[in-house]
């Protein structure tokens, strides 16, 4: 028998982490990381090109799939009872949970009423959202993750970086070493002579795991999707983990966001087709797991799902920033994303990295923190994650706008910042022809004075240098467009 205890997690919560700038500045540094984070993003992406090339009516099906979710976001409200209903009327037993703690502290009961101490779990980010796992640990009750990418996670007593591949910032080498080191430790040992071809290290997580999945009584999942016609849980992944722990233990219990519902089991048929392909770069899912309810003699015959909130109908009640509630957790918006392929995962302190996490961490968490507030500018705007989103989420209009959000809660505690002095000053400059005219002679002054001397600055002082640690800044033109003009066109305006 394995010890009872799961890998300790690091300590901390991810919104006590560094705000966005000096997070990511960090990780720039780890260059294997870089090296490791680009080849995988760029292969997945190749893939997501190749087959959302196959499709015709490729526009047309995420129009569909922004349609359904704005329909159900407009009328959360009933899609949620009829859920409630007809997940109770299929045998399941429906929780409600207004935040993190609340979610945990029913889990932990639910657990706890079974007289068990561990559970098998499906990848979930709702469960990483609140902390699931060091809740449990906290209560005694150790929680074994079976997909292959969070248990690398877990043994590596690290934290998830993508969406979908939370151990992307790994290389096969490191997996090898993690497993050396660890597997023992809490199970099946890998086996001395493990190399790192990719089979062999799945084969060692095959080993490892397959005891915890036949001695297991409780599982914990998510839901990728809920239909509120029929109270079916939707679970679709790559590893076939997923159906052993949704089949095998006596126990199921589910953590579902409110938002993940669609009205029909029809209308799986868009999301289907939308999520494997934005995400693994596959027309379908290897496998698609559905339940509804309780079945006698077959699967799970005490099943709880768990209605999540923790900050979802806050985000419904902005009209612009709720569009971000459309997500379907794809990570198609990570993988095209130039910030997120140089900085990682770890950067964005939040489950929910990359750019949709930019969007969807403040307003589930709030703009109480700095590293909420940094995450909104956590992006250069260049849109690539809109073209690529399959549910045409706005993301760079929704950054936009927790931009301002950001400006606004600054101005309300009086906050003084260079940069807000460094506008104000700006606009005082702009309001008249003659003192912008006056200005703008000043870089051509300077780039008069050190043309042939410097190719660019380097950093520039305090608080400049807040903006020119991390970029070259160009010297001055030594004439102006003002200038060139009216020596051109003879001052003609």
């Amino acid at each position: 028998m394995s010890p009872r205890r799961t890998p300790a997690p690091p300590p901390g919560e991810l919104r006590d982490s560094l705000p966005f700038p000096k997070a990511a500045k960090i990780e720039l540094a780890n260059v294997q990381q870089r090296a490791n984070l680009r080849h995988a993003t760029h292969t997945i992406r190749a893939k997501r090109a190749q087959v959302v090339g196959e499709l015709d009516d490729w526009e047309a099906l995420r129009t569909a799939g922004a349609q359904i979710k704005d329909r159900v976001l407009r009328n959360l409200d009933d899609y949620l009872e009829q859920l409630e209903a007809s997940l109770t009327a299929a045998g399941a037993t429906v929780h409600w949970a207004r935040d993190a703690e609340e979610a945990n502290r029913i889990v932990i009961d639910l657990v706890r009423a079974t007289g068990q101490d561990e559970v098998v779990k499906v990848k979930s980010m709702a469960t990483q959202e609140i902390e699931l796992n060091e809740a449990l640990e906290r209560a005694g009750i150790a929680a074994w993750e079976t997909d292959l990418a969070e248990l690398i996670v877990q043994l590596g007593h690290d934290r998830p970086s993508h969406i979908l591949v939370p151990a992307i910032h790994r290389n096969r080498s490191e997996v090898r070493e993690i497993f050396l080191e660890e597997m023992g430790t809490y199970g099946e040992a890998a086996p001395p002579d493990l190399d790192d071809e990719p089979a062999h290290l799945a084969a060692a997580s095959r080993s490892h795991l397959r005891e915890k999945f036949l001695r297991a009584k409780v599982a914990v999942s998510g839901a990728n999707f809920a239909v509120a016609e029929t109270g079916t849980l939707v679970v679709v992944e790559s590893e076939g983990n997923g159906r052993m722990c949704l089949t095998l233990p006596e126990t199921l219990i589910s953590v579902v966001g409110i938002e993940k519902i669609v009205p029909t089991v029809e209308d799986l048929e868009v999301y289907l087709q939308l999520l494997p392909r934005s995400s693994t770069g596959e027309r379908m899912n290897p496998y698609t797991s559905m339940w509804t309810g309780t079945t006698p003699g077959d699967g799970p015959q005490d099943v709880h799902v768990v209605l999540l909130d923790n900050g979802r109908t806050t985000a419904l009640a902005d009209e612009v920033g709720r569009k971000a509630l459309r997500c379907i957790r794809c990570s198609a918006c990570l993988n095209i994303c130039p910030v997120y392929e140089r900085v990682g995962g770890h950067a964005y302190g939040s489950v929910y990295p990359g750019p949709i996490g930019a969007i969807l961490t403040p307003q589930l968490r709030g703009l109480g923190s700095k590293v909420d507030r940094s995450l909104p500018f956590a992006s250069s705007l260049c849109g690539a994650c809109y073209d690529v989103c399959p549910v045409k989420i706005p993301i760079p209009e929704l950054l936009v706008h927790l931009r301002h959000k950001v400006v606004q809660e600054k101005a309300a505690h009086h906050e003084v910042h260079a940069e807000t002095a460094a506008m104000k000053a700006t606009s005082w400059i702009f309001a008249d022809s003659r003192r912008m005219e006056a200005a703008l002679k000043l870089p051509s002054f300077g780039g008069k004075v050190l043309r042939g001397r410097l190719n660019h600055f380097g950093p520039l002082p305090y608080p400049a240098s807040l903006w020119t640690t991390a970029r070259d800044v160009p010297v001055p033109p030594s004439e102006s467009f003002r200038d060139w003009w009216a020596r051109e066109r003879g001052g003609q305006r």
